[in-house]
């Protein structure tokens, strides 16, 4: 699902960079509880303001796939056999909410100020490869030590904003919706848009991260899986699946589409993608929206969309970045950035918004290993939505991506890893 990055990690004690091969690299990660002393000094957990969207029709049939294959099936008993194997997915057997845009750059820093107002990053929730100085061109995120309690991180640019988080584990994600679990509603507002069903929570964040909905320090080892019947979550792979691509009018090929944005014909490659996005150069908001249905993603010919911050010189864009690449090396390895939420304007089958492309998503279903990765302790999860370094396959319902919840490689090289949040019960 991810293109992979392979040549160097980044060594956190000493600020190197050091040679590592192929997927082999385990990386530690130290989920101890959260304890925040009371100070008069620290700022008041952040409210933050999501809407969801209303994904019915329970019970729902669902569709089988050869992975990363042009093609559906009513069941994997009529699907070919490959050494791919057949996944039978997005089946869900209740009503749920899912986010209807990605969390953003902005709804992140004011996260990390509510559950690490001090600072000290005991969870790994910060990287200095997102900042501005480490990284112009992609860098979300600024951090002071010497700023006051509750204020460590700012978004690196206005711009960033209201782009997606782009450095998400899944650790990093369930931290976020355990934060919201335990944090209060304090407003929920439902309403009907046309076809669409939106319901809107405003939430005070809670600083306690390691339990809740997903019980982190508990299931290290086994991986967390969902611990409520009732809440926030990241969406599993079924609910991703089912408001990205699920028609419950009938539409599509055996009531799914190809894209999130659109029904599309299965075996044609590619020739019925959405347009690819246009971006401003100096602020990343889509500038072809106009042009419909349209995600944000790389063309199979021409370039992909891209920006930098207009504070920021075109050549420390085109040259700076924490992996120390040659500028050759890093035009050819960085290709596409995130836009601005929503802005592309087309809605999957519920009415959720960048599900095709802009940054591809964390799920919380656990899945095997690849083929010829065996055991070990790392915990895999599934990923979807295509991202905007990539071309419109990665945005099929088959393409089913997966990566380790805590793959620290990919979050210090690998800048279009995002979420959004789903609600359960």
């Amino acid at each position: 699902m991810l293109e992979a990055l392979h040549g160097h990690e980044r060594h956190r004690s000493t600020g190197s960079w050091r040679r590592i091969h192929g997927l082999g690299f385990v990386a530690a990660v130290f989920l101890g509880v959260l304890v925040i002393a009371p100070t008069a000094a620290a700022s008041s957990p952040a409210r933050l303001t999501f809407t969801t969207v209303r994904v019915g029709s329970p019970d729902n049939p669902a569709v089988s796939v050869v992975p990363f294959t042009d093609a559906i099936y009513p069941s994997c008993s009529v699907a070919p056999t490959t050494q791919a194997g057949c996944l039978s997915l997005g089946s869900v057997g209740y009503s749920y909410g899912i986010g209807e845009l990605e969390v953003t750059v902005g709804q992140w820093v004011a996260f990390l100020n509510t559950v690490d107002p001090r600072g000290t990053n005991p969870h790994d929730l910060y990287d200095s490869s997102e900042s501005a100085s480490s990284w112009p061109r992609y860098g979300q995120i600024n951090f002071s030590s010497s700023a006051r309690p509750g204020s460590h991180y700012r978004v690196a640019y206005p711009e960033w904003a209201d782009k997606p988080y782009g450095a998400a584990s899944f650790l990093r994600a369930a931290r976020f919706v355990n934060s919201l679990t335990n944090g209060k509603v304090l407003f929920r507002r439902a309403r009907q848009a046309g076809a669409y069903s939106f319901v809107t929570y405003t939430v005070r964040l809670s600083r306690q991260t390691e339990r809740g909905m997903y019980e982190l320090a508990r299931q290290k080892r086994t991986g967390a899986t969902r611990a409520r019947k009732r809440g926030f979550v990241i969406p599993s792979q079924n609910e991703w699946i089912k408001a990205a691509y699920y028609d419950p009018k009938g539409g599509g090929t055996l009531s799914y589409w190809k894209y999130p944005t659109n029904p599309g014909v299965f075996g044609d490659g590619t020739a019925d993608a959405p347009a690819a996005a246009t971006l401003d150069p100096h602020n990343g908001n889509v500038t072809n929206a106009g042009t419909q249905p349209l995600a944000n993603y790389k063309p199979s010919s021409g370039t992909a969309p891209n920006w930098c911050p207009s504070q920021v010189s075109a050549t420390d864009c085109q040259t700076v970045n924490p992996l120390g690449l040659n500028p050759t090396a890093y035009a050819k390895a960085y290709t596409g950035s995130l836009s601005s939420v929503g802005q592309a304007r087309t809605r999957s089958p519920w009415g959720t918004l960048d599900q095709g492309g802009n940054a591809v998503e964390w799920t919380d279903t656990i899945t095997a290993p690849p083929l010829g990765i065996h055991g070990g302790p790392r915990v895999w999860r599934r990923l979807h939505g295509g991202v905007a370094n990539s071309t419109a396959y990665q945005m099929w319902i088959s393409a089913v991506g997966l990566q380790p919840q805590d793959n620290t490689f990919y979050v210090h090289t690998y800048p279009w890893l995002g979420f959004r949040i789903g609600y359960i019960g």
